[in-house]
């Protein structure tokens, strides 16, 4: 399998990849942006995207490579690898559920070169990272030449493989919140093999009051449809208790009911539904577990 031609860019700077991108898509020619190439290349490879010319960005780290604390939040250049997530300190004391997630993400080649802003851009609904960034309602800062914006990932995510990003923007950051007081995160997810793409997956967040019970609690769901699944407004039942996991567990039967994913060759649609039960029953326990814990 090989790409088709097409012409390669290589811009020093982030004003110059914004530049270029804004002025070949003016001109009418196709454009793809190139991260850690962990998604995109295969793509080119099987010649399911053709693009005129891809812009690389590998050598922007001094603009979009970092992780930095702020008020309450964490911020993530678009070029920071599954790797430096997956090993930071400050990600693992401030938001955990990053952390679990990386360690489930491919091998640990695919982990040195991919990127979060590649992952989130390439916006497979069973990747963990734009599961953990629904969950989260993280923020994506998208950039052109002429104007930045800050959407919630609530609205970056609109179909199987489609975002809000215009043609001539780039992700280029992502703020994320820190987990609060008293709370836990549990991802969980089923694959065929380790490193392959999950069937399902499942992330939780929740949160205890000083009397020891559910003050917030938020659930998402990947693999069961079309983009992330944000199924926190049906875990109301749950706040002001100290539910047992069979509690849980009945719950989430009822919740997932109207679930209907796609079935494919790896599953069926009901089996994907018995995921979504049994994934969002042992994440949402395991939240419990880690604020009983902490």
């Amino acid at each position: 399998m090989k790409p088709c031609a097409f012409q390669l860019y290589t811009p020093s700077t982030l004003e110059d990849a914004l530049e270029a991108l804004w002025e070949l898509t003016e001109e009418g020619r196709s454009v793809k942006v190139l991260a850690g190439g962990q998604s995109l290349i295969p793509v080119l490879n099987m010649r399911l995207a053709t693009p005129d010319v891809l812009i690389d960005l590998n050598e922007l780290d001094s603009d979009l490579n970092f992780i930095s604390p702020d008020t309450n939040h964490i911020k993530i250049g678009a070029l920071t690898r599954h790797y430096q997530l997956e090993t930071s300190p400050l990600i693992s004391k401030n938001v955990p559920i990053i952390t679990e997630a990386e360690r489930l993400i491919g091998h640990v080649a695919i982990r040195s070169r991919g990127t979060l802003g590649g992952s989130l851009a390439h916006a497979d609904p069973s990747a963990e990272l734009p599961l953990v960034a629904s969950l989260l309602n993280a923020r994506m800062t998208l950039q052109s030449k002429h104007a930045t914006r800050t959407i919630p990932a609530a609205e970056f995510f609109l179909a199987y493989l489609m975002t809000s990003m215009e043609p001539t923007e780039i992700l280029t950051e992502i703020t994320i919140p820190t987990l609060p007081g008293r709370s836990g995160q549990s991802i969980q997810e089923f694959a065929l093999r380790h490193g392959d793409f999950a069937i399902a997956v499942a992330g939780a967040q929740v949160t205890m009051d000083e009397d020891g019970c559910i003050s917030d609690a938020r659930l998402t769901l990947g693999g069961v449809g079309g983009t992330p699944l944000d199924m926190s407004a049906s875990l109301a039942p749950l706040v002001g208790s100290r539910p047992l996991p069979e509690d849980i567990e009945r719950l989430m039967k009822e919740i997932c009911q109207d679930l209907e994913p796609d079935g494919d060759i790896h599953a069926d649609s009901a089996y994907r539904k018995d995921l979504a039960i049994t994934l969002s029953t042992r994440a949402l326990v395991d939240g419990l577990q880690k604020v009983k814990d902490s």
